[in-house]
C-alpha cells in the first residue's frame, strides 16, 4: 500500500475531504485539495515534514502513513496494522505465544497469501524437524517466488 493509499484510507476513516486534509495541513485553500488529490494518486510523494503534518491531522502516528520501515520495531508493527487491515492478518494468543494469523476466507489476492503462508509453514517445519538444513532452509526462502 502507498503512502497516498494509507493518506486515503486514514482519511476516509475520519469522514474527511480532501480539502478539508489539505487546510488543515497547512495548504492554501486553491490548492488544498489539489495537493492532497495527487498524493493520494501518487503523483507527488509528500516529503517527511508534510507526512508529519497530516499525520497530526488525522491523529494518527506518522509511521502508519510512511513506507514500511522494517529496520525498526515502529515500523514493524505498523506495517503489520496495515496487513491487518488490506489481508485480514489478526494476532492471536494461542497457548501462551502470539501468533499471526490469517484467515483464507478474507485473502483476495491470487496466489493467495494464506497459500504462501501455508507453504513456508511447511518448509520451516521441515527445517525444525531436521527434515532440511538451515542453507537449504535459507535458500528456499531467499529463492522464492510465485
Amino acid at each position: 500500500m502507498s503512502v497516498g493509499d494509507r493518506i486515503k484510507k486514514i482519511r476516509n476513516m475520519r469522514g474527511m475531504t480532501q480539502k478539508e486534509l489539505g487546510l488543515a495541513a497547512g495548504f492554501d485553500e486553491k490548492s488544498a485539495d489539489i495537493r492532497i488529490a495527487q498524493y493520494e494518486s501518487g503523483t507527488r510523494t509528500p516529503k517527511e515534514k508534510i507526512i508529519t503534518k497530516i499525520a497530526d491531522v488525522l491523529k494518527v502516528n506518522s509511521k502508519t502513513l510512511e513506507r514500511p520501515d522494517i529496520d525498526s520495531a515502529e515500523g514493524i508493527i505498523h506495517t503489520l496494522f496495515m496487513l491487518e487491515d488490506i489481508y485480514g492478518i489478526q494476532i492471536a494468543n494461542v497457548n501462551g505465544k502470539l501468533c499471526l494469523l490469517l484467515d483464507k476466507s478474507k485473502s483476495s489476492i491470487y496466489p493467495t497469501l494464506f497459500d504462501m503462508f501455508n507453504t513456508w509453514q511447511k518448509e520451516a517445519e521441515k527445517f525444525r524437524n531436521g527434515e532440511i538444513t538451515e542453507e537449504e532452509y535459507s535458500a528456499w526462502r531467499y529463492s522464492y517466488h510465485i
